[in-house]
């Protein structure tokens, strides 16, 4: 059974404290998990002070694996391997969201490209979160936020945002998801992949990525609080 990458969002002044589901989730795993545990980091120096401020086990850090853009290409093969044979992998970035507008990016599109499960702990910001948990390229997106309601407009919206080439963000209200999916599917190539994040950081939480076609048959429930995010 595979394991699962888990994004660890960390506080942007290193001053402050860890979030406390993500601390107990860290010392969980770097105690009574530690034989199936990778922590993986941006940058050496300042993770290990930040995991020591924390107080977090001193003997874990020994143990970083480092992985930003200079080790991110080689690493990503060997940490889909690690995912697979049953480890779970922790992603920790210098300070915020990591695999938003940073090398976990690509980590993130490889595992849902194999059906490895991505979650994360709590944050703050839903959109900016479904963003980095899609794993698809985001050097640049849209944020098209609610869709109108009604025709003729709700029809014009979509075939704007069809028609763009860049990464869409789209939200709209629990009862409309189903519509949503299947306005996409009827105008949108079928080989176009979504990803469609439900119920985040919740005991809900559900996360899809595939074609269209693809996600609307895997729904049991199709009324959920989502973000939807378009790929190019």
């Amino acid at each position: 059974m595979s394991g699962k990458l888990v994004l660890v969002p960390t506080p942007i002044d290193e001053t402050n404290p860890l979030e406390g589901v993500a601390h107990a989730l860290l010392l969980k795993a770097a105690t009574d998990e530690l034989e199936n545990s990778i922590f993986v980091i941006e940058d050496l120096k300042p993770g290990r002070r930040r995991w020591l401020s924390w107080k977090l086990p001193r003997e874990v850090v020994e143990d970083f694996v480092l992985f930003n853009e200079h080790t991110s290409e080689k690493l990503a093969p060997d940490l889909i391997k690690k995912l697979k044979s049953g480890h779970n992998i922790y992603l920790m970035s210098d300070g915020g969201l990591p695999a938003f507008c940073d090398p976990g990016q690509n980590l993130v599109k490889l595992c849902h490209e194999q059906n490895i499960k991505v979650t994360a702990t709590p944050f703050q910001n839903s959109i900016s979160l479904a963003i980095a948990l899609s794993g698809i390229d985001h050097n640049k997106f849209l944020f098209a936020g609610f869709l109108p309601i009604k025709d003729p407009e709700r029809a014009l919206a979509m075939d704007e945002i069809v028609g763009n080439k860049i990464t869409t963000v789209l939200m709209d209200t629990p009862y409309r998801l189903k519509k949503l999916l299947e306005e996409l599917e009827n105008k949108i190539d079928k080989k176009r992949n979504v990803f469609l994040a439900m119920d985040l950081n919740s005991e809900n939480e559900e996360l899809l990525f595939g074609p269209v076609k693809q996600i609307r048959s895997k729904l049991k429930e199709f009324k959920r609080e989502f973000i939807l995010v378009l790929a190019p």
